[in-house]
């Protein structure tokens, strides 16, 4: 089982009705014209709706359980002949295709806690583009003031009904920064309240490594990529020190 399968059961009950994003990629897909690569494309939140707008999308995830959902998703909304599904690590995959545009959506990047990793994995996306193509990083924008409160106390996100199950489902979250090292060590904890009344607990523990403004020009740069912009929103707003997103392009 990989580590990221736990959160395949809760992952569209977190994000699946985010839609604030979709826009931003379909211009940037418009702009390209496709094929589409998705990394850590999680249950398809993103490349299914591009699929539905004719493009041919390939998205690429560690964890076989997202990937099934994702496939289940495809064939329900009749995309699957544009969608491939690649089951690797982003450090890692090889593909025989170049892609006009590359995508990692909210925050997935920071998955890769090292800098050794992101730049490998960044290489490794830069591989895979067309001369000329276009990468999109959406992270957020670390804010000191608001990092200096995760201590690791437990806060309760949201409950919410699971349609596919009908459990309810408390989320409960415990985040702990450590500044010198620059990760945010988070635990989630959902809570499905069954319909016997039963709870069940389940534990899904992470890592992000989060990036100053700074960085992110020779993290690319060392991947042999080309930074074009830094976004702080997706209006595609100038990036501000207050902003709450740094949406980065970099071109090959």
């Amino acid at each position: 089982m990989n580590e990221f399968d736990v959160f395949a059961r809760f992952y569209d009950l977190d994000f699946g009705e985010i839609q604030d994003d979709l826009d931003l990629y379909r211009d940037f897909a418009r702009r390209t014209g496709g094929p589409v690569l998705e990394l850590a494309c999680g249950t398809g939140r993103v490349l299914i709706p591009l699929a539905q707008e004719g493009y041919v999308v390939t998205g690429v995830d560690i964890s076989p359980a997202m990937l099934a959902k994702a496939a289940e998703k495809a064939k329900r909304a009749g995309v699957a002949n544009r969608v491939q599904l690649v089951q690797a690590d982003i450090r890692q995959f090889s593909l025989d295709q170049k892609y006009a545009l590359a995508i990692v959506a909210i925050n997935s990047f920071l998955h890769l806690v090292s800098t050794e990793d992101k730049i490998t994995a960044l290489g490794r996306i830069a591989q895979h583009l067309e001369k000329g193509g276009l990468l999109i990083l959406d992270v957020f924008n670390p804010d000191l003031s608001q990092l200096t409160g995760f201590d690791g106390s437990l806060i309760h996100e949201d409950t919410r009904r699971d349609p596919e199950s009908g459990n309810t489902v408390v989320k409960l979250s415990s985040t702990r920064a450590d500044p010198a090292r620059q990760v945010l060590n988070a635990t989630f904890f959902y809570d499905e309240v069954l319909l016997g009344g039963e709870v069940r607990r389940t534990i899904a523990p992470f890592a992000l490594g989060y990036l100053f403004y700074n960085e992110i020009g020779l993290l690319l740069d060392r991947a042999g990529l080309r930074q074009e912009a830094v976004y702080g929103s997706y209006d595609l707003e100038p990036f501000e020190s207050d902003s709450p997103k740094m949406i980065v392009v970099a071109r090959k």
